[in-house]
């Protein structure tokens, strides 16, 4: 199971990979990458840490490209509802997906309460879930998977 987040790798790649992956979406689907999504989307691949939305507000207002929240809003349920991005509940914050090529995934993340890096891997089928389900007739349509601990570097530092 790949798992992105913890392990020492290129970020530049993560992101470029990502944007990428946003814009073949979009031009197949005949959606708009705009300049703020796009900014948006870069600002959440830049590395594995979650951001929430006013700190995506107070980057992109320094940048120019929009002062008031609906912007954010907006650019944030643009890009986790097709994908490229993941809402993290136990933190309310964003994060970009480090699978955006496949076809809908289960995520699962892992996140770390000191420096707040957050690693995500495909999530294991739950079987137990999946039976209570079947057993009351209830259709899953989204699981999100959180784990709080600490990552090996946080480990090895504490």
């Amino acid at each position: 199971m790949e798992m992105i987040g913890f392990e020492a790798h290129d970020h530049a790649a993560c992101r470029s990979g990502g944007l990428a992956a946003a814009e073949r979406y979009c031009e197949a689907n005949g959606l708009r990458l705009t300049p703020i999504r796009r900014r948006v989307l870069e600002l959440l691949l830049e590395s594995h840490k979650a951001l929430g939305a006013y700190d995506l507000l107070d980057r992109i207002r320094d940048e120019g490209l929009g002062s008031q929240p609906p912007v954010i809003y907006r650019a944030l349920d643009f890009l986790t509802q097709h994908g490229f991005a993941h809402r993290l509940e136990r933190l309310n914050a964003f994060i970009g997906c480090a699978h955006p090529d496949g076809d809908a995934h289960r995520p699962a993340f892992l996140i770390c309460r000191d420096c707040k890096l957050v690693a995500e891997a495909a999530a294991p089928r739950h079987a137990a879930l999946t039976a209570l389900a079947d057993q009351t007739g209830f259709a899953i349509e989204r699981v999100v998977l959180e784990a709080e601990g600490l990552c090996p570097a946080c480990q090895v530092a504490a």
